[in-house]
């Protein structure tokens, strides 16, 4: 996304959506590397609250019109869409009980 306004709401929501929007690919990786399939399901129940954070530091961008790059319309969708395949994800993991190695 385009610089954001050197507003303090602009970069503190800026500052929460980079630590959020991290997180999830930090966790994603850890997620993989599970040692059982309880290990992986915590850590991938994780990557969903932060893909879902990042979606709503995005959401609070746009609608307080902090942001208003032409791109923010895909980025809130592809953001909201990485939810649903995480939490989609979590819900396999828990009904299978294994590693999807």
């Amino acid at each position: 996304m385009a610089d954001l306004p050197g507003t303090r709401v602009a970069q503190v929501s800026g500052d929460q959506l980079l630590r959020a929007g991290t997180a999830v690919g930090s966790n994603y990786r850890a997620a993989c590397r599970a040692r059982s399939g309880a290990d992986f399901r915590s850590k991938l129940a994780v990557v969903e609250e932060e893909a879902d954070e990042s979606l709503y530091w995005l959401e609070l961008l746009a609608a307080s019109r902090v942001a208003t790059d032409k791109r923010l319309p895909g980025l809130l969708k592809e953001a909201d869409e990485l939810v649903a395949i995480f939490t989609a994800s979590r819900k396999t993991a828990r009904i299978h009980g294994r590693l999807p190695h």
